[in-house]
């Protein structure tokens, strides 16, 4: 079992940086690829960025490409979404998720992920 919890959100301008986090609990978390979704107000889920087990393989959005960077900690229990830029387009729930699936393709994908976070909130103004 793994239980994830995200931090870092909250209000910012636009142009500004934030960097989530994501703490995971669990022996096998490092075994995991990783993804963060987000929820905008009125809108579906939709995926931002994925990482695979080791670090060395990270996938983005279009919308967020060169923008927000996914990464893992040294101590692979944690994960990061380091995001510039903000634009008011970005307000949304953030959510990190673990997948049990290798396959690459699947992560964009909500159903590829077997464990969620609550969310946290980021917010920007224009």
């Amino acid at each position: 079992q793994v239980q994830l919890v995200e931090s870092g959100g909250g209000l910012v301008q636009a142009g500004d940086s934030l960097r989530l986090s994501c703490a995971a609990s669990g022996r096998t978390f490092s075994t995991y690829p990783m993804g963060w979704f987000r929820q905008g107000p009125g809108k579906d889920r939709e995926f931002v960025a994925s990482i695979n087990r080791s670090g060395a393989n990270t996938y983005y959005a279009d919308s967020v490409k060169g923008r927000f960077t996914i990464s893992r900690g040294s101590a692979k229990n944690t994960v990061y979404l380091q995001m510039n830029s903000l634009k008011p387009e970005d307000t949304a729930v953030y959510y990190c998720a673990a997948s049990k699936s290798y396959d690459s393709g699947s992560w964009y994908f909500r159903n590829a992920y077997d464990y969620w976070g609550q969310g946290t909130q980021v917010t920007v103004s224009s």
